[in-house]
C-alpha cells in the first residue's frame, strides 16, 4: 500500500509547483482576471489582456484548459465561435491571484519607494568601496 505525501510547494518535486507557475504567470493571471468578469471570445480577450500575444494568449488558454481552469465552448457555426470561460476551480484561483493583482496595484508606489532607496544606497556603497 503506498502512501501519498501531502503536497508541499517547496519541496522541489511537488507538483502543485506546476499548478501555481500556470496560474501565477503573468498572463495566467491577467487572462484569469479578465475572465473573472465574464466569458470571453479569443479576440476579445486579447485586447483585454492588453501586449499579449496570439501564440502566447493560445499557449496560456491551453494551459488553463489542461488545467481545468478554462472551459472552452466551441460552438458549431459558420463562422466558428468559441467562448471562454471559468470552471468553478478556475474561478476560485482566479479570485486568489486577482486579490494579489489588486494588491500590487496599491503597493506599486511603496515599491517604486523601496527600489529607489535600494539603488541609492548601492551607488553609495560602490562610491565609498564598500561592495
Amino acid at each position: 500500500m503506498s502512501v501519498s505525501k501531502v503536497p508541499d510547494v517547496n519541496r522541489r518535486m511537488c507538483p502543485s509547483r506546476l499548478v501555481l507557475e500556470h496560474v501565477t504567470s503573468r498572463w495566467g493571471v491577467l487572462v484569469l482576471a479578465a475572465l473573472l468578469e465574464r466569458s470571453y471570445r479569443f479576440s476579445e480577450l486579447r485586447r483585454e489582456v492588453g501586449g499579449v500575444s496570439e501564440k502566447m494568449l493560445a499557449q496560456t488558454l491551453q494551459t488553463l484548459e489542461r488545467d481545468g481552469f478554462v472551459h472552452r465552448d466551441a460552438k458549431p457555426v459558420i463562422p466558428p465561435r468559441v467562448d471562454y470561460t471559468l470552471t468553478e476551480l478556475g474561478k476560485e484561483a482566479a479570485e486568489q491571484v486577482w486579490a494579489l493583482a489588486r494588491w500590487t496595484e496599491r503597493r506599486v508606489d511603496a515599491v517604486h519607494a523601496a527600489r529607489e532607496s535600494y539603488d541609492a544606497r548601492k551607488q553609495a556603497q560602490s562610491l565609498s568601496g564598500d561592495l
